[in-house]
């Protein structure tokens, strides 16, 4: 008997089917953020670094600077990560013909047939994000709350470009393209007015998502505060939660790196699958606030991943990643993050959740925490292992001698 079959027959003992956990864990879809690649510096801006609203740290050589090298750097970390991938994709990443520049609210779907041809050719999905930052139209860190009309219509335009991309991306890749809106808007110091921009931005919010589209999952992203906006912010959770809850088919986003650090998405994910069809996600890791760190095999993304399968939800929760780390190598960073992602996903479907189920509807308190306990220690790698085997993908840390080689090949090149 090999290491996976005794494995196996460990976890079978507590009820758990390891091959249908392994068939899921493979089939369901995580959404991989493009920005990783090039610190969110996207293609449509001269300067091309982020800014207005996000902030990047380090200076490790390679950074990706245009579609092609940033595509074939997203396939090098997809070759090393087990299971079904999707592109997360910013508006700022659109395509341009030579000598072309279109401004963002006057982006057209043109743009990023590179990108569905691309993900076509490698079976992946795509989702979409208006970007409402690192541009000159954020003025004074406000974008569609903003009490400039002319500021305002531009963010509107965008965003109403931006939800018929999602649409046609999703018609010609026969899918729903999950299209999530988040803008930095907030202020610095004290607000001697906090209804004003939230009603702005309700009215904002109106009139982008006006038009049905068939093919766009529609969300609202919320965050507590950021750096510039630390006294206020007009995307509050409790807006955006009262938004979506008061408009059918828009959903609240939970990013579980933009709420107070002792508010965890997991406990969020089953209050709101108790009143919505669906909840987007975007798994990141926060050190002290919204850092955006690089996803790992830790507490809170095992807690998140647990939420979502014990209460049946894989098909209900979208899994996206958003994460950026600029002082390490870039595709590593995407191959810990989506690996340490996938890695927990496969852990929480190995949990005898059923069994658990039973001893805390019946009171059985004391056997629920021995069982709980016994399965931390219960052997998962052996089933990542085989997991990894099954899908072609290294299972241990030997996959960045392949980054490592690529890094000496490809990134070093780049001036």
């Amino acid at each position: 008997m090999d290491r996976f079959e005794s494995a196996q027959m460990r976890y079978e003992k507590f009820g758990v089917d390891v091959q249908a956990a392994m068939r899921a864990a493979s089939e369901t879809p995580i959404s991989i953020n493009c920005w990783q690649g090039d610190d969110v510096a996207g293609f449509d801006q001269p300067n091309g670094a982020a800014g207005d609203g996000i902030q990047t740290t380090g200076n490790y050589p390679g950074r990706a600077r245009n579609f092609e090298e940033l595509t074939a750097d997203f396939l090098c970390a997809a070759s090393l990560i087990p299971g079904k991938k999707r592109i997360n994709l910013h508006a700022s990443y659109a395509v341009f013909a030579p000598g072309e520049r279109v401004e963002r609210d006057r982006i057209e779907y043109r743009h990023f047939e590179p990108w569905v041809a691309f993900a076509k050719a490698h079976g992946f999905g795509i989702d979409f994000n208006p970007t409402c930052f690192s541009h000159p139209m954020v003025r004074d860190g406000l974008t569609l709350s903003s009490p400039d009309e002319r500021t305002r219509r531009f963010w509107i335009d965008h965003c109403v470009a931006s939800r018929r991309i999602a649409n046609e991306i999703g018609r010609a890749l026969g899918d729903q393209v999950l299209n999530n809106v988040w803008v930095p808007d907030g202020l610095k110091d004290v607000p001697a007015d906090r209804m004003g921009p939230r009603m702005r931005l309700k009215e904002s919010l109106d009139e982008v998502f006006a038009e049905r589209l068939p093919h766009v999952i529609d969300s609202v992203e919320s965050k507590v505060f950021g750096i510039g906006l630390e006294s206020y912010t007009v995307g509050s959770n409790e807006f955006y939660m009262a938004y979506a809850a008061a408009h059918p088919g828009v959903y609240n986003l939970l990013d579980n790196g933009h709420y107070h650090p002792t508010e965890m998405v997991s406990d969020k994910i089953p209050a709101l699958l108790c009143f919505f069809d669906k909840v987007p996600l975007h798994v990141t890791r926060a050190v002290r606030w919204d850092s955006d760190h690089v996803v790992l095999f830790d507490d809170e993304i095992r807690e998140i991943m647990k939420e979502i399968v014990r209460n049946d939800a894989l098909d209900r929760v979208l899994i996206g990643l958003d994460f950026f780390d600029a002082s390490i190598n870039r595709v590593a960073a995407w191959v810990v993050g989506t690996r340490s992602a996938r890695k927990a996903l496969l852990w929480a479907l190995l949990q005898p959740h059923e069994a658990l189920r039973k001893l805390q509807d019946a009171s059985r308190f004391t056997e629920k925490m021995v069982l709980m306990e016994e399965a931390k220690t219960l052997p998962f790698g052996d089933i990542w292992e085989e997991f990894c085997r099954r899908e072609g993908v290294p299972a241990d840390e030997s996959w960045f001698e392949q980054v490592a080689r690529y890094e000496r090949d490809v990134l070093a090149n780049r001036a």
